[in-house]
């Protein structure tokens, strides 16, 4: 199959773009994101047919925050468009006329990057990837792992502390209470609150006050050697690597890779959560490391994935 479409559903825009057989996007088109579900599969019609005039594309992936059914067609929830076994492969299919798979963004995207990013030359990798909170994907064989239901690799939702934070699942205590973009900030405007002497620089890059406190922010104290900015990324990093010490032990991956915007800072968070990953890891010092290595394809992986799966039928 040669040109397929790839669609990254996101919170404010929905991207498509024509996608070749060796992961480079060639044409792309954006159209907001509406607030109503029905009005966000006219907005991905609208992009497909947009993005595929002039191209022979022969079929559409789609990436969709949240749970996907064993047969890449229907969104069973998705909590932030409202979702509820939505049938999204055959509505969207009898808009555009092409073939339609869908997939979870996060696996998407750690197929993207697989294929045609961080995961070259292995078979067997875990992605995750932190962001506002924490997704993730599986590669074992060379070949996606979905669980039997289709929803597997929803790592965020771990439960790492019994009865800890509460998160916008339900439960309390996952995983990406702790470590993800959320998370950092909170790590952040809590060490600001307590010691405010140490954050100047912190501070400055907001409005003044703890509660101001982004993540862009403490991206930014952090490369200007602010402390507390530091620590908190050292704080999310010791998560991190202890939940992929976790990981090691159900999947023994060869690889690790890190994505989201968290990941952006290199090493200033990917050091320490190798760190992290070593300590934690159940007999490290005998055994095999995987490689814990940050993602290639930044904001593209969902979008190039999914058109690469739609591709592989």
């Amino acid at each position: 199959m040669g040109l397929t479409i790839g669609v990254d559903i996101g919170g404010t825009k929905i991207a498509a773009g024509v996608v070749d057989e060796e992961g480079t996007i060639l044409d792309t088109s954006t159209v907001p994101t509406p607030p109503t579900p029905e009005g966000v599969v006219e907005a991905i019609a609208e992009a497909v047919k947009t993005v595929g005039r002039g191209s022979k594309c022969e079929a559409v992936g789609i990436g969709a925050a949240g749970y996907v059914d064993d047969k890449r067609a229907t969104v069973l929830f998705a909590p932030n468009i409202k979702w509820r076994h939505e049938a999204l492969k055959d509505k969207v299919e009898q808009r555009v006329g092409l073939s339609v798979v869908v997939e979870n963004d996060a696996n998407a995207a750690a197929w993207g990057e697989y294929r045609f990013g961080a995961g070259a030359g292995h078979d067997d990798v875990v992605v995750i990837t932190l962001g506002t909170g924490l997704g993730g994907g599986i590669i074992m064989g060379g070949r996606l792992y979905r669980g039997r239901f289709g929803v597997a690799g929803e790592f965020g939702h771990i439960r790492v502390v019994p009865d800890g934070l509460l998160c916008g699942c339900g439960s309390q205590g996952c995983w990406e209470q702790y470590a993800s973009g959320r998370a950092l900030v909170r790590y952040a405007r809590q060490r600001a609150s307590a010691t405010p002497e140490a954050a100047s620089i912190l501070l400055a890059e907001g409005d003044g006050t703890p509660e101001g406190i982004e993540g862009r922010h403490v991206s930014a104290a952090a490369r200007q050697g602010d402390p507390v900015a530091i620590d908190s990324f050292r704080e999310l990093a010791r998560w991190a690597g202890a939940g992929l010490a976790d990981l090691a032990s159900l999947f023994d991956p060869s690889a690790f890779i890190v994505g989201g915007g968290v990941s952006d800072e290199g090493d200033l968070v990917l050091e320490p959560i190798r760190k992290s990953f070593r300590r934690w890891l159940v007999g490290s010092r005998y055994r095999p490391h995987a490689q814990v290595v940050a993602a290639q394809l930044g904001g593209r992986a969902g979008l190039v994935g999914a058109a690469d799966l739609a591709r592989q039928g």
